[in-house]
């Protein structure tokens, strides 16, 4: 006598899919669910965000009298004179030539040693490396503004060396460099060891073995390879000196010279002269200029940083 396996089986294969039915629907719906809580609180957060740069950007081209009557009206015409008295009258062009200045040499400043102190962590192994990466992370914990009071004194006695004292002390562009590139480095050396540690060895031996020594197997090879890491580390850098307010303020507020200063200085100094001189509408002109260009950085390498945070999670 003959069993016939495939009746005896089918009833159990059809149970299955009845049985699994109700958990997949269970487990869409709850997706679904985390998906549209996740789209709202995102809609949210871009209102919060989006919301006090529109109204700055109305009220930049408004008078005194539209800016205190109706805080989201239209402006009556365009007063393109508010950017001018800014850029001018408040000298926030000098402010943002310091700025740019500033941040170029210091970025310049924090990929080149952040990139080689990466890249050596990272490839090589020799004593003391773990000790030396865990101090760059040590870096990331500590929050500046404590520090503020001795890295004052320690960049005010550095005037005191022969020759760099005039070019690296308190109230000179180059302390405040010095300053942001030792402030970048633990973040900068943190994401690039671990992007350096993503690309190939086969093509670091290969090129040892055409006779390439350390230093050019490293800017020949290795770093145009790591180059999506560095425009994303880059542009975070830029972001964030930027926009430093604390270390200039701490570092810059001795010197009674103004053309000294950076941006974020000057607009502080623009907002308390804004309310003895009531010209309120030159502070919001001079907080979008300084906002837009880092809009426009954003905007232009935002591919970019995404293909660099992408390529150095899926190596």
């Amino acid at each position: 006598m003959t069993i016939n396996t495939r009746d005896v089986n089918a009833p159990a294969s059809a149970a299955e899919p009845a049985a699994s039915r109700p958990e997949s629907k269970k487990r869409r719906s709850e997706v679904s669910v985390l998906t549209v809580l996740g789209h709202i609180a995102l809609a949210v957060w871009a209102i919060l965000v989006l919301g006090p740069m529109v109204w700055t950007l109305l009220a930049s081209f408004k008078s005194n009298t539209e800016i205190f009557g109706s805080a989201w009206a239209l402006p009556a015409h365009l007063r393109l004179g508010n950017y001018a008295r800014a850029w001018t009258k408040a000298h926030l062009g000098t402010y943002f030539f310091n700025s740019v200045v500033v941040v170029a040499l210091s970025t310049f400043g924090t990929m080149l040693f952040g990139a080689m102190a990466a890249y050596v962590l990272a490839r090589y192994k020799f004593v003391g490396n773990r000790i030396i990466y865990y101090v760059f992370l040590a870096g990331l914990a500590f929050p500046v503004f404590l520090a503020l009071s001795p890295l004052f004194f320690v960049v005010r006695n550095m005037g005191e060396v022969p020759v760099i004292g005039q070019f690296i002390t308190t109230n000179t562009r180059g302390g405040l460099v010095l300053v942001y590139i030792a402030y970048s480095l633990p973040f900068t050396v943190f994401f690039l060891s671990a992007f350096f540690r993503t690309l190939p060895t086969s093509v670091a031996e290969a090129a040892m073995i055409d006779g390439a020594s350390h230093s050019r197997l490293f800017f020949r090879v290795m770093l145009p390879m790591a180059k999506p890491g560095l425009v994303s580390i880059g542009i975070f850098n830029i972001l964030g000196q930027w926009s430093q307010y604390n270390i200039p303020v701490v570092l810059m507020s001795g010197s009674s010279d103004k053309s000294k200063w950076v941006l974020t200085q000057g607009i502080a100094d623009i907002s308390t002269q804004a309310g003895y001189q009531s010209d309120w509408p030159a502070l919001f002109a001079a907080l979008v200029l300084a906002i837009l260009p880092m809009i426009v950085v954003y905007g232009i390498f935002q591919r970019q940083i995404q293909s660099g945070l992408t390529a150095g999670a899926v190596k």
